[in-house]
């Protein structure tokens, strides 16, 4: 069984790319081209070098001793939250600029909850030289004020989304509706593995640097390339398939994608799509999908601004139906606990999305000689309110 893409763009029953005729030039225009223009030379030389000279990459494959002596087992940290503007975002908003160039877009497009990638869009579009519109739900906007100040100084507009919840899945309503309106001269980059094809497959080669890295960087360390488990949290999900993307096709590698439980999962404020949801359509993609049982798509909740998604990436969805994936879910009190941990016993403050994936270590139990690397997909300078307010610090 693959478990990438085919060229219709699915992974098992789930992708391919459900969306207005308005937009099918847009996306077949880059359907086409994706794929060849990754591969030119002058392509990856170029974005190899930004990685390296900008992004500082290879980002670190951090043996936490005092987090495995705490819990009996080999971790590894991959550091990611020491990308350039703070998270694994970077990577591939560099390769969709580039994209975007050879293509002969002079205007960008984003959606952003967290606002991680909204400045890491805005970011690039700085570097470049090109006008960046960013679309963040009025919610989002409020509680990740450092986050708009940022694209703000970046250069970017930022436009809210003030229609349903007001936050990442009207902002990316907002965006499409803007992309429908503005076909010839603009890019829409996509921050996750979600969207039509060919946006997940493409968001997750780019990001597939990470597992690429893990690889070398364990074969040195370790003297194998194989961790026994690779652990990401998930919200649509594109960390988890950069971390993920060199082992799909390597069964001795377990998989786990931890997902928001919010209040808990049963609470009605929660993220947890691959426990909650049904096969639907969002955004252009056919998914597993949080909704009524008259097909509405249901708000969903979580502490961390990033994974509150209704929905879930097709890979990851094929990946839970497959069962090549384990799926976790974990709530906000048990997230924002293992935060505070990684902070007291390795001096890292992790953002509240990767804190998802480190509360992973508190309900399953590893044995001492595996190896657990788990994705630090980002620091937590963007959380730190969030921080004080639950702990009272």
């Amino acid at each position: 069984m693959s478990y990438n893409a085919d060229e219709k763009g699915y992974y098992g029953e789930f992708g391919g790319a459900f969306i207005p005729e308005m937009l099918y030039p847009n996306t077949e225009e880059l359907r086409h081209n994706y794929i060849r223009i990754m591969d030119e030379p002058s392509f990856k030389k170029e974005f190899d070098q930004l990685l390296k000279d900008y992004v500082g990459r290879p980002t670190p494959l951090y043996h936490a001793k005092r987090l495995s002596k705490k819990y009996n087992t080999k971790i590894y940290l991959k550091r990611e939250d020491l990308c350039h503007t703070g998270a694994h975002k970077i990577n591939n908003t560099i390769g969709q600029i580039l994209m975007a160039k050879k293509l002969g877009k002079n205007r960008i497009i984003a959606e952003t909850g967290a606002g991680q990638h909204g400045v890491a869009t805005a970011t690039v579009c700085a570097l470049m030289g090109i006008q960046c519109v960013v679309y963040m739900g009025e919610v989002d906007i409020a509680r990740q004020a450092p986050n708009v100040a940022r694209m703000k100084m970046l250069g970017a507009e930022v436009r809210p989304a003030l229609s349903g919840s007001r936050t990442l899945k009207d902002a990316t309503n907002e965006a499409i509706r803007d992309w429908i309106n503005n076909p010839v001269d603009t890019h829409y980059i996509i921050g996750s593995v979600v969207g039509p094809h060919p946006y997940p497959d493409m968001v997750a080669r780019f990001q597939s640097v990470i597992s690429e890295e893990i690889k070398a960087q364990l074969k040195e360390k370790e003297g194998t390339e194989n961790p026994d488990y690779v652990v990401a949290c998930v919200g649509g999900g594109s960390n988890a398939a950069g971390a993920f993307y060199h082992y799909l096709d390597n069964p001795d590698v377990g998989v786990i994608a931890v997902e928001a439980a919010g209040k808990g999962i049963n609470s009605g404020e929660s993220a947890a799509t691959s426990v909650l949801g049904k096969v639907g359509i969002i955004h252009g993609s056919k998914t597993l999908l949080m909704q009524t049982t008259d097909g509405q798509i249901t708000e969903p909740y979580s502490i961390s601004a990033g994974l509150d998604y209704p929905g879930v990436g097709p890979m990851h969805a094929h990946l839970y139906r497959s069962g090549r994936g384990e799926f976790v879910s974990i709530t906000d009190d048990d997230a924002m606990k293992a935060g505070l941990l990684l902070s007291k016993l390795e001096g890292i403050i992790p953002a509240i999305e990767s804190s998802h994936a480190l509360a992973l270590l508190e309900q399953k139990t590893f044995k001492p000689d595996d190896i657990v690397v788990i994705n630090l997909s980002g620091r937590g300078d963007k959380d730190l309110d969030t921080y004080i307010n639950y702990f009272k610090l």
